[in-house]
């Protein structure tokens, strides 16, 4: 009598671009495009993934400045998709998601197909399409684990954003206001906040005023509750003068690294700093941000952000889609497999 087929046995061909070491540069990358032979365990899904973001850690990792990225090996780390293999009731369901691990220590997004844990994926809301979907990921999930873990904001609360314009300093606004926050953006030129809100937005123009005076100013004296630092050490003195009293600066990033603050002003203010990594979060861990801001997306106080055609790319041109990462791009980049 012949044995019953495992279904866990069955194995999926896979289009992969593939990253086999880092190179010097985005210039310098080689990407190549493989197929490769994918099966999952019996916790995870296979799913087909229909667009993956690039996002600009995918970038430093594919140009060494991430030493535990891991080569070679299949970069990105936000995607959308559907289901196509795994527990019944999940077969079909189309998803998205995002990770600190896939992409930089496991194969990752840019590709045909993926597997990943069935408790990393995310209902996908009906109303936005994959493209957008795939772009949610780590900028709203940087955003929300920020201030989750600084407190998020009360309704009437002062939240200050330092780069308000970047991906990140838009899905903080988004989530800010949709919880009632007054929300004040900085920005280094003279230009308007470009993304979604609840609320209004007051722009403070860093390149021809002293931030922290100015957010005094318009607060009365009181300061910011919370400053989302996106920027890192060039924003840090302002953000921190920017401070009311037992407020919290939260850090994602670093230029020069080295800063020097006052101890006396940080006690005395009863400061908190908070910094944030995404790329220590788990598939499941990132899942579960995802999760928590889904509610926001069904209702519409979220938004996905727009996605423009020129900036969706096949995976036979991950490079364009890299440099154009690379070279700062404000659009949000996707990578379409089919």
């Amino acid at each position: 009598m012949k044995p019953v087929p495992n279904p866990l046995d069955q194995a999926t061909e896979a289009r992969c671009v593939r990253l086999t070491a880092k190179a010097e540069n985005a210039a310098a990358l080689a990407p190549v495009v493989e197929t490769r032979t994918l099966s999952r365990a019996a916790h995870e899904l296979l799913i087909e993934v229909k667009a993956a973001a690039v996002n600009p850690s995918d970038v430093k990792a594919a140009t060494g400045l991430m030493p535990y990225a891991v080569f070679p090996r299949t970069p990105g780390r936000d995607y959308a998709g559907i289901v196509i293999d795994g527990p019944t009731e999940s077969i079909g369901r189309e998803v998205f998601g995002s990770s600190g691990d896939l992409g930089i220590r496991r194969d990752g997004t840019h590709a045909t197909h993926l597997v990943v844990e069935a408790d990393a994926a995310v209902e996908k809301p009906k109303s936005i399409s994959w493209e957008e979907a795939a772009g949610i990921g780590v900028p709203f999930v940087t955003a929300m684990e920020g201030l989750r873990r600084a407190g998020i904001p009360k309704a009437g609360e002062i939240v200050l954003v330092m780069g308000v314009n970047g991906k990140v300093g838009q899905a903080t606004v988004q989530i800010a206001s949709w919880h009632g926050a007054r929300v004040i953006g900085v920005v280094r030129k003279d230009e308007l906040y470009e993304g979604h809100t609840n609320s209004k937005v007051e722009i403070v123009n860093a390149s021809v005023t002293d931030v922290a005076a100015r957010v005094r100013e318009i607060t009365g004296g009181k300061g910011a509750d919370i400053v989302f630092n996106t920027v890192g050490d060039p924003y840090f003195q302002a953000a921190h003068k920017s401070l009311a009293l037992r407020g919290r600066q939260i850090l994602i990033a670093a230029v020069d690294r080295i800063v020097q603050f006052n101890i006396l002003e940080f006690y005395r203010g009863q400061h908190t700093y908070v910094g944030i990594d995404t790329l220590g979060l788990s598939s499941i861990a990132t899942g579960a941000v995802l999760a928590e801001l889904g509610p926001g997306f069904a209702s519409g106080h979220l938004k996905p952000f727009p996605i423009k055609l020129a900036a969706i790319y096949p995976l036979e041109q991950a490079k364009a889609a890299f440099i154009a990462v690379a070279g700062s791009s404000r659009d949000r980049v996707i990578l379409r497999p089919a």
